[in-house]
């Protein structure tokens, strides 16, 4: 299976610490013990390691996973991807993922590899930036950050209600495939616009279309970011800092990755090597059919 490498641009830890974690939990950590930073900071004073939420609780009861390393304050830490083709569908799929740490190999002489140890494939995506930056992270039931929506409307009736409302094709994926609506809508008039379009479906054809408002949260934006990126990859702003969003492809990770750790699809994450510098390098194995 052909791999190719793409370059996913870069990140930066002005905290000295980096953080691997689940995109649909990074804003729950206060919820399940310390904030996200704090316990980071704990695991990189060891040598960096996997966080998990709840403290104290067995692997079954975990919300929120992570893993947290040593990083260079000073300057952008560039990350990398190795993709292969899915068994699926043949569209690329993350195999490996590297990021430079821009810190001299703390490891062993030899230059083996320091197991730090692993991660779900979350199917809300994945989070790659600071731990300070993410304390601040607003999730995918958090307000909007600047006070606008994305509207979307799909289904049975979708061309029905695009003749009569109106909206644009929103690609949501490199295909150029997604649904119809509006972007960047004050939150109020969003909402307005949706309850009119569930009206029209209620008092009309009834069942049939879909509407969703997706609040401009952090969570949401660098979704967006990655609509028209192959890894469905993005970088957003948070705090000052660039924060990469890893999306992926919902029936790739249905076949490949669900269950995640309830059904041991868990994936290892290590500390490597390069030319004498520091690589954290997550590593995704195919999937085997046997398994």
């Amino acid at each position: 299976m052909t791999e190719i490498d793409v370059d996913l641009g870069t990140v930066t830890a002005p905290s000295g610490m980096l953080v691997l974690g689940m995109a649909g939990w990074i804003d729950h950590w206060p919820q399940t013990g310390r904030p996200l930073s704090e316990r980071a900071r704990t695991a990189v004073a060891a040598g960096g390691g996997h966080l998990h939420g709840p403290e104290g609780s067995e692997p079954p009861a975990w919300m929120c996973e992570a893993i947290a390393v040593e990083a260079a304050a000073d300057r952008p830490l560039r990350v990398r991807a190795r993709t292969s083709a899915s068994p699926f569908d043949e569209e690329p799929t993350i195999a490996v993922l590297e990021v430079g740490l821009g810190l001299p190999w703390p490891g062993p002489d030899g230059g083996e590899p320091v197991q730090l140890g692993d991660l779900p494939v979350d199917r809300c995506g994945m989070v790659l930036g600071d731990a300070q930056a993410l304390d601040g992270f607003i999730g995918l039931d958090g307000q909007s950050t600047d006070g606008l929506a994305d509207i979307t409307y799909w289904g049975k009736y979708e061309d029905t209600v695009h003749t009569q409302f109106g909206g644009d094709r929103i690609p949501q994926h490199p295909s150029g495939h997604g649904p119809r609506g509006w972007l960047d809508l004050p939150l109020a008039e969003a909402e307005a616009v949706a309850e009119r379009l569930r009206t029209w479906t209620r008092e009309g054809p009834g069942n049939g279309l879909m509407v969703a408002v997706d609040a401009h949260t952090d969570f949401h934006r660098f979704n967006r970011a990655g609509w028209n990126h192959p890894l469905l990859a993005g970088l957003i702003d948070l705090g000052g800092c660039p924060v990469l969003g890893i999306g992926w492809d919902p029936g790739d990770h249905s076949m490949r990755h669900h269950g995640e750790r309830a059904y041991g699809q868990v994936y290892p994450a290590t500390l490597e090597a390069r030319a004498g510098e520091a690589v954290l390098r997550w590593t995704i194995p195919p999937h085997d059919p046997g398994l």
